[in-house]
């Protein structure tokens, strides 16, 4: 039963699926314009272009994605940049805040703003140095995303000047593939996907 089931399956993949244009002009990233196998322009392969996407992207965060022409990703980057540093000044004010509380309180004083009416603190001094801690560590993970940002930038950038210049081939062929395996001697079947670079 399972052997007539895979005899039926390669049977069936045994007619290649080929994927090829029409006798119409297709226009791809207004870069090639393909009629019928025959490219009729095409920009020459510039090996520079992603080191040099990069490069800017690392001087100026989002000029990179400019000259790739993705403008839309330049907020996005800024955003995320500016997220990191809204929440760093933050947990700055925050750690200010209560270390100048527990540095009062060391040095004898009972009005600081977390001591409440005077008698009885509102927050122990244990507290306050797990709150110094706390906002200490939010303020390396708030440079931790600025830096996460800014290299999400670069990486970008040289990506997507990678694939702006990748070749799309019309010629893809799926078909199975039958092979004897020599140290078993028993057969493999597996499908294969074929394209062609031009």
């Amino acid at each position: 039963m399972k052997s007539s089931g895979l005899y039926i399956l390669i049977f069936l993949l045994s007619f290649s699926a080929i994927g090829q244009v029409d006798d119409e002009k297709l226009v791809i990233d207004e870069r090639v314009i393909i009629a019928k196998d025959t490219v009729v322009s095409k920009q020459a392969y510039d090996p520079l272009a992603p080191s040099r996407a990069a490069f800017y992207s690392a001087v100026v965060p989002g000029l990179g994605q400019a000259y790739n022409k993705k403008y839309w990703k330049i907020p996005v980057i800024y955003a995320g940049m500016a997220t990191g540093v809204y929440f760093y000044i933050q947990n700055q004010k925050d750690y200010s805040r209560f270390r100048d509380a527990y540095k009062r309180r060391l040095a004898g004083y009972t009005d600081d703003e977390f001591y409440g009416d005077g008698t009885e603190p509102i927050i122990s001094n244990d507290r306050l140095v797990n709150a110094q801690q706390s906002a200490q560590k939010n303020k390396d993970y708030s440079i931790l995303t600025v830096i996460g940002f800014y290299a999400l930038n670069i990486i970008d950038a040289n990506v997507d000047a990678h694939l702006r210049q990748y070749d799309i081939s019309d010629d893809l062929s799926l078909s199975p593939n039958f092979d004897m395996n020599q140290f078993t001697a028993k057969p493999n079947y597996t499908l294969s996907l074929t394209y062609t670079l031009k």
